[in-house]
């Protein structure tokens, strides 16, 4: 059974990359916005359809109770992207823990400082 993505899947792929090269061909700020989103969705897809998608072409297959040896081969695509939602949960976790404690913490200890330093100059005078 050969692993490919649904098709609608493949077709919103599709939508999205002519929708984005649309804007940028429009130009200006926005075009230049969309540049950036592209390049990054762009790998974010190819990685998406080279791993992620295709075992759920087998969905309307396993629905109806039916699974094949040659199914196994969907194994190996299911475990690469177990590890990437576990690595992808760990990078959330890092970003929420930046936003939640390393920026504020970084922030407060410039402002102390600021506070600590104005009130030595202020006495030194």
């Amino acid at each position: 059974m050969e692993l490919k993505p649904p098709a609608s899947l493949r077709r919103e792929h599709e939508e999205l990359h002519a929708g984005l090269a649309e804007t940028i061909e429009a130009g200006g700020n926005t075009g230049n916005a969309a540049k950036k989103v592209a390049d990054i969705l762009h790998a974010h897809f190819l990685k998406e359809e080279e791993y992620a998608l295709p075992p759920l072409g087998m969905l309307p297959v396993l629905a109806e109770g039916t699974v094949l040896p040659e199914m196994q081969e969907a194994i190996e695509l299911t475990d690469r992207l177990k590890k990437a939602v576990i690595f992808a949960e760990k990078l959330m976790l890092h970003a929420q823990t930046e936003e939640d404690v390393l920026y504020p913490a970084s922030i407060l200890i410039g402002e102390y400082l600021k506070l600590k330093l104005s009130r030595r100059l202020i006495s030194q005078n």
